[in-house]
């Protein structure tokens, strides 16, 4: 069978093998930063633009034909009849091919825009729309009996200016396209009266194109950095859902991973322990020559030697179970009240003659009297074994751990062991801190360890809701303190007077 060639699922967050998962997500990233990078010229904002000036018009779609319909009115009831309703009826079919030409392109798919061909079209649908204008401003009113005429047509086109520099700002030169020939025309009508009101409004038509040319202007490159907001917007949400994609597969994968890992270890505790306790129990009793004298005292020391390493694999199975029971959730606590000060006293008992062995003076430092606490017990007891454990490995010969047992500054109860060992870095604390983790002073001074004695602590503190500090100086020494929080502290019962618990007695 061919080697499969294995992926180095630890270093990549993603699975490379399953691509199909994240396809849709790359695509839309790599959309949204190619309109990132895109400039008037490029076809694909082009699209953009045309689509929201054909959306801009369709909008405003009612805004001119009724500017159209009130001087249409106006007209009639000042006695303007034929001209003016050829007027209305010419410009109304451009401002409807405008409007229908707006809605097609509206409802089609940017992909299918044309964006030199539309941009024509609608520049040519404005100037039609513009011819309109320019017939209304070559229109006179003889029976009207209205002596500024000419002024009121000017205003009257200063407002169609503004209503379509503000709808047609999306599309650079609409607005030209539209009032270059109504103004051209007012002032050809203008100058033939040869009057100096009309000049002023020739003037002053010309100035306002141009003013409002610059407005237009400057609404289209509001309107360009509202798209570029708006790309940068679909940007960040395709980046937002690559993140989340990638955090789902990285979940699923730690899932498997833990599952894996699971079944691995409930598998392998039974098959792991069963032999190791024959080899702890033949290598103990070779040791101890139960059965007789070895020929050969290598052999007793070669027995011992089995019987240590068994042991120290033993342990580490057994610290691997309980950290990946308390990770996993399935640590449960056997809750009951139990005394704090009791507990510790055992643990430094335990571990006197480790202690004494290496020559080290353990000094406990505890509180008079404590209520009792509401804990696991043998968590409690594990986790003051831990702490002493670590600390008897690290303190050199000679040494000296303080053990003390107390009140927090809340009301809570706490157990420290101090030592004054090499100490740790500050950098190197969250290593120590995670499973298998040492560091680089202890790995050289003390004695091999398996790296998952304070992760238990803390796996256990914090299963019972308090907190793990862990402190330190290089040269001077590490303390280690296990918290319980306030709410784990029993209350003292008040004492119950006899005469009262003798009466109570009789009446049952």
């Amino acid at each position: 069978m061919p080697l499969q060639r294995s992926h180095t699922a630890d270093k990549n967050i993603v699975d490379r093998s399953k691509r199909h998962r994240n396809s849709d997500v790359a695509r839309a990233v790599k959309k949204t930063r190619d309109r990132l990078s895109q400039q008037a010229g490029n076809p694909d904002f082009d699209r953009e633009m045309l689509k929201l000036h054909a959306r801009a018009m369709v909008g405003s779609v009612a805004a001119i034909p009724l500017l159209v319909v009130a001087i249409m009115a106006a007209g009639l009831f000042a006695g303007m009849s034929g001209d003016i309703l050829v007027w209305a009826l010419l410009t109304m079919s451009c401002y409807t091919g405008l409007a229908f030409i707006a809605r097609r392109v509206d409802r089609m798919e940017a992909a299918r825009i044309r964006p030199a061909h539309t941009r024509h079209t609608f520049l040519l649908a404005h100037f039609l729309s513009g011819i309109g204008w320019a017939y209304f401003a070559s229109l006179g009113c003889a029976p009207c009996a209205v002596d500024q005429f000419p002024v009121v047509k000017a205003v009257i086109l200063l407002l169609a200016m503004a209503a379509t520099a503000i709808m047609a700002s999306s599309l650079s030169g609409a607005l030209l396209a539209t009032f270059a020939l109504p103004v051209v025309v007012y002032g050809w009508f203008g100058v033939q009266l040869m009057l100096p009101v009309e000049a002023m409004m020739v003037a002053l038509l010309a100035v306002a194109l141009l003013f409002f040319a610059y407005v237009a202007r400057h609404l289209n490159r509001s309107t360009v950095m509202l798209l570029s907001f708006r790309t940068e917007k679909d940007a960040l949400i395709a980046e937002l859902e690559t993140a989340k994609a990638m955090s789902d597969e990285a979940r699923r994968r730690a899932e498997d991973a833990n599952l894996a890992k699971s079944r691995f270890l409930a598998s392998m505790s039974h098959e792991l322990r069963t032999p190791l306790n024959a080899i702890l129990g033949f290598s103990e009793v070779m040791a101890s020559e139960v059965l007789g004298p070895m020929g050969n005292p290598t052999y007793r020391d070669y027995a011992s030697d089995v019987h240590d390493s068994g042991r120290h694999l033993l342990d580490l199975i057994n610290e691997i179970l309980d950290l990946s029971r308390i990770e996993a959730g399935r640590y449960l606590l056997n809750e009951e009240p139990v005394n704090l000060l009791s507990i510790v006293e055992d643990c430094c008992h335990m571990m006197e003659l480790r202690a004494r062995n290496k020559d080290i003076r353990i000094v406990q430092d505890f509180e008079p009297e404590l209520p009792r606490l509401f804990a696991d017990e043998r968590a409690v007891r594990q986790i003051t074994l831990n702490l002493l454990s670590n600390a008897i490995k690290f303190t050199p010969t000679g040494g000296e751990i303080r053990v003390r047992a107390g009140w927090t500054a809340g009301g809570g109860q706490y157990v420290s062991v101090k030592d004054n060992g090499p100490g740790i870095p500050p950098d190197e604390i969250p290593v120590v801190l995670s499973a298998f983790g040492q560091g680089s002073i202890a790995i050289k001074s003390a004695e091999q360890g398996t790296g998952l004695g304070l992760p238990i602590v803390q796996g256990l503190i914090a299963m019972h809701g308090g907190e793990f500090d862990l402190q330190s100086k290089l040269r001077e020494g590490t303390e280690a303190i296990a918290i319980f929080p306030p709410t784990r502290v029993m209350e003292e019962l008040p004492a119950v007077p006899m005469k009262m618990a003798a009466a109570g007695g009789r009446r049952r």
